[in-house]
């Protein structure tokens, strides 16, 4: 039975029955998909990589020229212009920066308020052309926050009145996006292991936190996209796992891969608070490896892929309802 013949509320899928786009990606944690088929995923070494229909793949790399390593790309969005804007993950640089498709780099925002910002998480563009950039910890490294009892990530706006912190205090601010209605920001929490979402007020300041939905065992949220059924699918990395969370807030894991034993070593190092890389960067599965996003692509916007952490191409499915488009989706490059 294909994917349009059942409800999301009953679709389940096994890892072997995922398939797979792309090839030699570096890091491909964050992956966006085009209303032409384009399919854009990180590439940890500078830029990003541009998967054309047919399959063929162009890096868009640069280099800083102030004697800065190449951005490590984390979450990135793309603005209507075509340009990339990039979350960077290195300690040094950090921030978010601007990349042209002619491999221009600048930096979009690397302080504020005179502080140097430390190594971002994610950016987003949403219909409103607001830019949301998420600093998951202000530690260095940022291991040391991957903890419970630690809430010092943050969430920063730019929009027409500049740039300005409007969330603070979240455990590992991780992706960060307007829903559908325009009037709710959804945000990851992964260390908490929650969803929180802010309302958006008309000055585009954010109303207090409220938890939306709390996850259990072996979850540790990070990447999240809409449908349009106002739905949303959320990717846990470690557990591998891929939860449907409906505006009830009911959870439906839909799909997941994961050794039991070495998920447990990982949860007892976090509930211990020593949980480190080496719990992140050593998952052993046959299929998925450490999934970390979801973007809805193909032209109805129906085919579902997998960004991930540790892999070299990215993991896609069909999904019984389509995505929600988001703002780049008509954007050409």
């Amino acid at each position: 039975m294909s994917a349009d013949n059942i409800g999301a509320e009953y679709f389940h899928l096994k890892p072997s029955g995922l398939g797979y786009y792309g090839d030699g990606l570096t890091r491909p944690e964050c992956v966006l998909c085009l209303a032409d088929g384009t399919v854009i995923a990180s590439q940890a070494e500078g830029g990003v990589s541009v998967i054309a229909t047919n399959g063929t793949r162009r890096d868009i790399l640069g280099q800083r020229v102030d004697g800065l390593p190449p951005v490590m790309t984390n979450g990135f969005a793309l603005s209507q212009s075509g340009d990339f804007l990039l979350a960077d993950l290195h300690g040094d640089g950090g921030g978010a920066w601007r990349l042209s498709r002619n491999g221009e780099v600048m930096p979009l925002l690397v302080e504020l308020d005179g502080q140097a910002l430390p190594s971002a998480n994610f950016v987003g563009v949403d219909h409103a052309g607001r830019i949301w950039i998420t600093i998951s910890t202000r530690h260095d490294p940022r291991a040391l926050a991957y903890r419970a009892d630690i809430a010092d990530g943050f969430i920063i706006l730019i929009d027409q009145k500049g740039a300005r912190i409007v969330a603070d205090g979240l455990g590992y601010t991780n992706e960060a996006i307007v829903d559908p209605s325009g009037d709710w920001l959804y945000v990851n929490e992964t260390m908490v292991r929650r969803t929180s979402r802010y309302s958006i007020n008309a000055d585009n300041s954010l109303s207090p936190r409220q938890t939306f939905v709390e996850y259990g065992h072996g979850t540790y949220p990070d990447g999240l996209a809409f449908d349009e059924e106002g739905a949303f699918w959320m990717t846990s990395v470690v557990s591998n796992r891929v939860v449907r969370v409906t505006p009830d807030g009911e959870q439906r894991v839909v799909i997941e891969e994961n050794d039991p034993e070495q998920l447990e070593i990982v949860e007892k190092a976090y509930l211990a608070g020593e949980m480190g890389r080496s719990h992140m960067d050593n998952i052993q599965t046959d299929v998925m490896q450490s999934i970390s996003s979801i973007a809805f692509g193909g032209p109805n916007r129906r085919t579902a892929y997998l960004g991930n952490l540790l892999d070299t191409r990215l993991y896609t499915f069909q999904s019984p309802v389509a995505g929600f488009a988001p703002s780049h989706w008509g954007v050409r490059l």
